[in-house]
C-alpha cells in the first residue's frame, strides 16, 4: 500500500516510514497471533515496535526536513527501478525478523539469562541509535553539510548503525535459548542481514564513498577519518 502511495505521486516521504512500521505491523500480527500472553512474547513485541516508532519517527521527520531523498534521485521516477528497492526492502524485513517470526511459533517461552542478556543489548542498541540519530540531525541543522563529528561521532563515524546492529544481535540472543536446531540456524539469518547489508550494502559503503568525495581531501576530515572506529564505539588512536 505505502508502495502504491509513494509510486503513483513519486514520492519518498513514506519509504523509509514504511520501512518501520512494516515491522511494527509484523510483530503485533505474530503477537496477537502467536502469542500466549506471557511476559517473553509480550517483551519481545516490544522491543520491535519500540524500535520501529523511534525509528519511523526519527526518518519521517527527517524526510519533511529534506522534502526529498537524494538515494532516490533518478529512480522514484522509473517504475520498474523503484519497485526492484521496495521489493528488497521487504525482503530485508522478511529476514530481519525471522528471529521474532521464528520464535512465536516455538511452543515453549521462558526467561532465561540469555533472554535478560539480548533485552539489555536491545536496550543499549536503541539508546545509541535514539542518540547517535538525534546528534547527527541536530549538527546538519546548525553546521551545514560539515561531516558529524560531536558526542558519540567523535568515537565511531556510524554509531547509530552500531546502535541498529546491536539492537538487532540483543533480538536474536533473547530468542535463542527458546530455538533449536535448524530454527536456531535459520534465526542466525536475521541479525546476520542487517549486519551484511549496514556493512557491505546500502550502509556504509555508499555514505563513506559519499564523505570521500566531498571532503576528501580535506586534512581536519582525513585527520578525524584516522582516529575514529569505522563502526564500533571506541577510544580515538593518537
Amino acid at each position: 500500500m505505502f508502495f502504491a502511495f509513494a509510486a503513483s505521486l513519486k514520492t519518498d516521504k513514506v519509504t523509509d516510514l514504511s520501512y518501520g512500521l512494516t515491522f511494527i505491523a509484523a510483530a503485533v500480527w505474530l503477537w496477537l497471533t502467536h502469542g500466549d500472553g506471557a511476559a517473553p512474547g509480550l517483551v519481545l513485541t516490544a522491543m520491535v515496535v519500540l524500535w520501529g516508532v523511534r525509528l519511523s519517527a526519527y526518518l519521517f521527520r527527517r524526510i519533511l526536513h529534506m522534502q526529498r531523498d537524494a538515494r532516490f534521485d533518478g529512480v522514484r521516477e522509473h517504475f520498474w527501478r523503484f519497485a526492484k528497492f521496495w521489493f528488497f526492502q521487504g525482503l530485508a524485513v522478511w529476514l530481519i525478523l525471522l528471529p521474532v517470526t521464528l520464535w512465536f511459533e516455538t511452543p515453549l517461552a521462558t526467561w532465561s539469562p540469555s533472554t535478560w542478556i539480548g533485552a539489555l543489548i536491545w536496550a543499549a542498541g536503541l539508546l545509541i541509535e535514539a542518540v547517535a540519530d538525534q546528534q547527527k540531525f541536530a549538527h546538519r541543522r546548525t553546521a551545514g553539510a560539515r561531516w558529524t563529528d560531536i558526542g558519540l561521532w567523535k568515537y565511531s563515524r556510524h554509531p547509530n548503525y552500531f546502535g541498529e546492529l546491536l539492537c538487532w544481535w540483543g533480538v536474536f540472543v533473547f530468542t535463542a535459548a527458546d530455538l533449536a536446531g535448524m530454527n536456531a540456524w535459520l534465526a542466525a539469518i536475521g541479525p546476520l542481514s542487517i549486519t551484511g547489508v549496514l556493512l557491505c550494502l546500502t550502509g556504509i559503503p555508499p555514505l563513506e564513498e559519499s564523505a570521500d568525495r566531498k571532503w576528501g581531501k580535506d586534512p581536519a576530515y582525513q585527520a578525524y577519518k584516522r582516529r575514529t572506529n569505522l563502526l564500533v564505539l571506541g577510544p580515538r588512536r593518537a
